[in-house]
């Protein structure tokens, strides 16, 4: 994987006891990442350390580049860290084609991908309606699209599971797609990032 950089590896090895301790997390469902082709995360988003928690849940050896709101990246530090990282900016509140490129690439490069559909941080499902850009970009590229569920309700010091579900690969009737399936898409596996979740509730 072209993400696999030293200060990635680095930072997962600094922050996974510190966050652990803090939050601490249990990843169930790796065996449904693929190992021989790039998949594109897509996470619901409840609180600000769920990119933290679902990157440091996966190996080190399976580095993923996150797509971060563009307030994030600007985070003095923070926003250094990320990018060094590997992570890269989105500006939520318009088109942003930078974004859309550098994950196309980021893909074809052979990375994985963390992307949240909705796009901000969301109590229940249903407030926002996810961006059909994800599935774009899988269908450009030819990753899969693998739903991620990080937790409902982040508390010191409880255990909060990260679920991964079974990747799905979208098709469309032309090659390139329309707007209107990547809407169903994108709805489809947030769908199923959050039926991971009801799914691991009843079994606890």
């Amino acid at each position: 994987m072209t993400t696999s950089t030293k200060p990635y590896r680095v930072y997962h090895f600094i922050l996974k006891p510190f966050f652990w301790l803090l939050f601490p997390f249990k990843a169930h469902g790796l065996e449904n990442i693929p190992t021989d082709r790039p998949v594109v995360f897509c996470a619901n988003h409840s609180h600000a350390v769920d990119p933290f928690l679902i990157c440091l849940s996966l190996p080190r050896s399976v580095p993923v580049r996150i797509m971060a709101k563009k307030e994030a990246m600007e985070i003095p530090v923070i926003g250094r860290m990320l990018q060094s990282a590997g992570a890269f900016p989105v500006d939520r509140g318009h088109s942003d084609l930078n974004a859309v490129r550098t994950a196309i690439k980021t893909i074809r490069d052979g990375s994985h991908m963390l992307v949240f559909p909705e796009g901000t941080r969301v109590k229940h499902q249903g407030e926002v309606r996810p961006k059909g850009g994800v599935a774009m970009i899988a269908l450009r590229t030819g990753a899969l699209l693998l739903p991620v569920y990080a937790g409902g309700r982040h508390k010191l010091f409880r255990m909060t599971h990260i679920v991964f579900g079974e990747p799905i690969e979208p098709k469309t009737a032309t090659r390139r797609g329309t707007a209107e399936e990547y809407q169903a898409y994108a709805d489809e596996i947030t769908r199923r990032a959050y039926a991971l979740g009801m799914k691991w509730e009843k079994r606890k």
